[in-house]
């Protein structure tokens, strides 16, 4: 056999494990393009006529194999084969039925059973209560005119506004370069999503800057996100981070333009002290609570999970930074003044994550006056209010150790993270933004656009290893197309920087984290509703890059599909598959 059929023949095996393993079907589930395709196109490919009937088979392949079948007697040369293989590969990923992941699904990364929680603990903030948009054009605003006021920046600073979609969480901002970028989990830098100011940086000066594209591990931020004992680097890891990173893009983005001097250290403190005195100073809490209605969303779904909870005897309890005074209005829009009564313990500003941290802090119970009241807490009572406190002392009252117990919380450093590597709590992030983002991956442009990229991976892969001019010539085109729709994967989700989860292929940053850190996660803590509290999540085994797969395949449901049944059917006359249930994607 030609080296090159024998790759061909090698390429047929290979597609099919990366069907069994999920490649393909992670985009196209149920879908009848399978093996048995890949088998009778190579074959017509690399033995010539003996496998043009069975391709001739195929609706709308004719001009393939026909061409397939000429180039075999003809002598036609390699290059001609190897784009036919392209042509019918890309065809027959145009034709898919997909099944779409229903936002409201909770996701594991690691094995949990709800039948084994007793106690559910609970952040305030982006966990129970929810927010609209306008909650960060408001903090935008008051910060920027703090910067003004208070720091006496420029009064042209006041034309700047919020620019809503320009940045995604769990970006890193390197404070003495002055650049907003993602990187992934292994600590390389997505080339595309370097901003200096609101303009991206051309990827040579990056590489220049950073003698490649490789952030080291010392000026990585600390385990926190920030940027503290000689790490450059700050992450911005919570949903309220989103305003302050577009006030310091918008504040570089001035002095760059007005060829002002400036000290980026600087700039980015200040820029953190304003941020700050929003929280800090109550300007932030006062707005909200003056017109609730206009800043806090969900708030039925929330108060129905907290029924729910109730209603089969679980404990419950409220571990949030956020004021009394703060919560109760807040608490008391979504549940009613009665809202204490759900809870057993209610904790409020906590300062997280030292709370989980430090031994010192006692417990200091407030009243429904906010006046702090002195004596020493022997025990924590439902009905009461306590400040501050620290989570050793919390456990030792309480009881509430190791994994009965489940918290949920937004900011994967400071709600989940020490719970998890210290006191074995289970633990739920809170991620809204899964909602936007599956319902771009379950578009047909979003799911073809994706299966067709893992298609020529694999056809990249598998004829790289040939040196003659013809087939090295057609594998650089594949590789430039390749390179081309790397951008059009990240700009479907966000313009500058792409989704939260990925950078073109890598998981992000923030995925590794949560990952680490969160056994589950969801769009909203409202996702609780479509499971029963008996239900255990099961995290989808996804094989190791060195791993052979050895379960059956899988349609969207769950069940075993063979791979005869699959071929045999017609993808353009089988029906879309309907969504998957949030159980079905549990377990799959």
């Amino acid at each position: 056999m030609a080296p090159l059929s024998r790759s061909l023949s090698s390429l047929v095996k290979h597609t099919e494990c990366l069907w069994r393993v999920g490649l393909f079907r992670s985009f196209i589930p149920n879908h009848p393009f399978r093996s048995g395709w890949w088998k009778r196109n190579f074959k017509a490919v690399s033995c010539g006529g003996a496998g043009v009937q069975p391709l001739l088979q195929q609706r709308g392949a004719k001009n393939c194999a026909a061409s397939v079948s000429s180039s075999s007697s003809d002598g036609q040369d390699t290059t001609e084969r190897l784009w036919s293989v392209y042509s019918e590969t890309k065809r027959q990923t145009e034709v898919i039925s997909t099944s779409a992941v229903d936002p409201d699904t909770i996701f594991a990364n690691n094995e949990m059973s709800l039948r084994d929680i007793e106690i559910y603990g609970f952040d305030y903030d982006y966990t129970l209560a929810f927010y609209s948009s306008h909650l960060h054009t408001l903090i935008f605003d008051i910060a920027r005119d703090i910067l003004i006021n208070n720091h006496r920046y420029p009064e042209e600073l006041r034309k700047y506004e919020y620019i809503p979609d320009f940045a995604v969480r769990g970006l890193h901002y390197d404070v003495q370069k002055a650049l907003l970028m993602k990187i992934d989990a292994f600590h390389y830098i997505q080339l595309g999503t370097v901003y200096r100011g609101l303009h991206p940086m051309p990827d040579e000066e990056v590489i220049a800057m950073y003698e490649g594209s490789h952030v080291p591990l010392e000026i990585m931020s600390d385990f926190y996100g920030k940027s503290t004992h000689g790490h450059t680097m700050k992450q911005f890891m919570d949903i309220f981070s989103l305003p302050e990173m577009t006030l310091l893009s918008c504040v570089n983005d001035f002095f760059m333009r007005h060829n002002i001097d400036y000290e980026p250290v600087h700039l980015y403190k200040d820029v953190k002290e304003a941020i700050r005195d929003v929280h800090v100073k109550g300007i932030m809490y006062r707005a909200v609570e003056a017109d609730i209605g206009k800043y806090i969303c969900y708030g039925e779904q929330s108060h129905a999970v907290l029924k729910k909870l109730s209603a089969h005897g679980k404990k419950m309890f409220l571990i949030t930074n956020s004021p009394f005074d703060f919560v109760d209005r807040g608490m008391s829009y979504i549940v009613g003044r009665d809202w204490r009564d759900l809870f057993d313990v209610v904790i409020v500003q906590a300062d997280k994550p030292s709370f989980f941290n430090d031994r010192r802090k006692p417990f200091r119970r407030v009243t429904d006056k906010g006046v702090l009241l002195w004596d020493r807490i022997h025990r924590l009572e439902k009905g009461e209010i306590y400040k501050q406190g620290n989570l050793y002392e919390f456990l030792r009252l309480t009881g509430w150790r190791g994994s009965k117990v489940l918290y949920f919380g937004d900011h994967i450093y400071s709600d989940l993270a020490d719970l998890t590597l210290k006191h074995g709590w289970r633990t739920g992030a809170i991620i809204p933004e899964l909602r936007k983002e599956i319902k771009i991956m379950n578009t047909p442009q979003y799911v073809h656009m994706m299966t067709w990229l893992q298609a020529l991976t694999v056809l990249i892969e598998q004829m790289q290893v040939h040196r003659d001019p013809a087939t090295q010539a057609v594998v650089e085109e594949w590789i430039k197309e390749r390179e081309a729709m790397k951008p059009q994967t990240k700009d479907i989700f966000n313009a500058q920087f792409g989704s939260l989860f990925r950078t073109y292929h890598n998981p992000t940053y923030f995925s590794r984290r949560l990952s680490r850190f969160a056994d589950i996660y969801m769009a909203s803590i409202s996702c609780m509703l479509n499971y029963d509290l008996q239900h255990t999540f099961f995290p989808r085994r996804t094989p190791l890059q060195h791993e052979a797969p050895f379960w059956p395949e899988q349609n969207s449901s769950g069940f075993g599909v063979s791979s005869s049944s699959s071929s045999s059917s017609s993808s353009s006359s089988s029906p879309p598959s309907p969504p998957l249930t949030p159980q079905d994607r549990s377990r799959v």
